[in-house]
């Protein structure tokens, strides 16, 4: 796994192809998404490596919650009793990860978009198959500031799931734009800024009007679910994610 720090306090951790992040807060750590299951080792090693242990996570903050999202979830409610907070509209994904609305065939997408089998092959290597549910989940509204170290504010942008949600750091420019923006599609390889594949995404076009709140938050920096930070804003990523349009 590698990990860097992308701003004063807040981490990137990136392997197989998913990203997932900490914000450092004064009471503690949040961990926004938690990526698949073989990276609990790498996570702990990580943080040991900056000052921290994983009992210093006070909360685990879901973009949505798909399985590669979801994978260390369960291991930390459980064994260390950090509280999971989703949006509501994607609690039933939470509970049953593999679940989920997409608009078109996975295996059909994979035949005629081959340049994404490798990435399959890395979650899967990660533990893709092997993610497990959360029942006891807290949940969140569209809007407004969590009450989780670094304070980050909701952002409703449903259409990849229907209740994804962006994060956002506002004293910051900080935008964690989960899975609803990205800089790299795992289901084609395309690379820049752009929505997810329909292979994963429940309603592209609700996903591409979504981005209007992502742009409203003028954010400077952007961290998507997949892909390298974005560093030119989030209105000139919206803007070419929309020209990119679906896949």
């Amino acid at each position: 796994m590698a990990m860097a720090e992308v701003a004063d306090g807040v981490y990137r951790f990136s392997d197989a192809y998913v990203n997932f992040y900490i914000i450092e807060g004064d009471d503690g750590l949040t961990l926004i998404d938690s990526g698949l299951p073989s990276m609990w080792l790498p996570l702990e090693k990580s943080l040991r490596a900056v000052g921290h242990t994983l009992r210093d996570i006070r909360a685990l903050v879901l973009t949505h919650a798909h399985f590669d999202h979801l994978g260390l979830a369960r291991r930390l409610h459980e064994s260390l009793n950090v509280p999971v907070w989703v949006h509501t509209e994607d609690s039933f994904i939470a509970k049953h990860p593999y679940r989920y609305r997409h608009e078109r065939s996975r295996f059909v997408f994979a035949l005629t978009h081959p340049k994404g089998l490798p990435v399959m092959a890395s979650m899967t290597r990660a533990g893709a198959l092997n993610v497990q549910g959360v029942d006891d989940l807290s949940y969140f509204p569209g809007t407004g500031k969590l009450p989780v170290p670094g304070s980050p504010e909701a952002v409703f942008s449903p259409g990849h799931t229907s209740g994804h949600c962006g994060l956002f750091l506002r004293d910051r420019g900080i935008l964690f734009s989960g899975d609803a923006l990205v800089t790299m599609d795992p289901y084609t390889m395309r690379t820049g800024p752009r929505i997810v594949a329909g292979a994963a995404t429940a309603d592209s076009a609700l996903n591409l009007a979504s981005l209007k709140q992502l742009a409203a938050t003028k954010a400077s920096l952007v961290l998507p679910g997949h892909g390298e930070p974005w560093t030119r804003g989030i209105e000139d990523a919206v803007a070419i994610a929309k020209a990119n349009g679906p896949a």
